[in-house]
């Protein structure tokens, strides 16, 4: 094994990851493969990453082996790979659906597996991760590397497994219902006569400067709601109506919708 990382896959968040840890570690030490070679060949001179041609060249190659493949085809992956693989290796997988129970019956017993959420804002270095493993059977050292990993496109949590479907809500899906507000909100005042490219740049900076007041201040975002509602003024106006069309609850709604797809996955 002479490289640190090793991909399976180039769709959007194998790219965005790749480009992620190729910022903080060297692109010596990550290749990849990918199953289109047109895709995988163009990408590589793009981002100056070495490309293999099979997945099994790039398990041989790596010591993390980051699976992120479609789930439809990780099973196929699985059975091409399994034998490369040795107990000095680790294997992330980010497939939202499959649980180490699953690796377990499909990977040899030494293989140790680290099971991973991430969303699609890694793309902007701003993604949010959730990650689950067995910690006995990683070296500090290990964890502190897929820390350093997830870190290097956004942010990462450690979790209990059980917690992983809730993750997938609080973070794996939720990025599309921000883009819904986005876009609804960007409407609302399109309506009224600002330009769409003003809307969209005047609303998701008021997202973006909005949950970084979250994640600085540390205050509950319902005291920081409390903040700019002045008694009898515009804004508890608009609260009143988003709390009587039940925002909150179409919220809610949407996690328990989701939560419950991924049980059943």
């Amino acid at each position: 094994m002479d490289k640190i990382f090793g991909f399976i896959g180039m769709g959007n968040m194998g790219s965005a990851m790749l480009k992620g840890a190729s910022n903080v570690f060297s692109k010596e030490d990550i290749v990849f493969s990918e199953a289109n070679k047109e895709k995988m060949h163009s990408f590589s001179k793009e981002i100056g990453v070495e490309c293999v041609e099979s997945n099994t060249q790039c398990v041989e190659a790596s010591k993390y082996v980051i699976l992120a493949v479609k789930p439809q085809y990780m099973q196929e992956v699985l059975d091409e790979i399994k034998d490369r693989i040795t107990s000095e290796q680790v294997v992330i997988s980010i497939d939202a659906g499959k649980t180490l129970a699953y690796f377990a019956e499909n990977l040899p017993d030494y293989v140790r597996v680290i099971r991973a959420m991430p969303n699609t804002p890694a793309l902007v270095n701003e993604g949010m991760t959730g990650i689950c493993y067995d910690h006995d059977k990683f070296s500090d050292e290990e964890i502190a590397t897929v820390n350093k990993f997830f870190n290097s496109f956004g942010k990462v949590v450690t979790v209990d497994e059980n917690m992983m479907d809730a993750v997938v809500c609080a973070s794996g899906s939720s990025p599309a219902y921000v883009y819904m507000f986005i876009e609804a909100l960007a409407d609302s005042v399109v309506k009224y006569g600002i330009k769409r490219d003003m809307a969209y740049e005047l609303v998701a900076q008021t997202v973006l400067g909005s949950a970084k007041m979250v994640l600085e201040t540390k205050e509950h975002p319902g005291l920081l709601k409390d903040k700019v509602c002045s008694p009898g003024g515009t804004t508890i106006a608009g609260v009143a109506a988003l709390e009587e069309c039940g925002f909150r609850n179409a919220v809610i709604k949407a996690t328990d919708k989701c939560y419950e797809k991924c049980t059943r996955m």
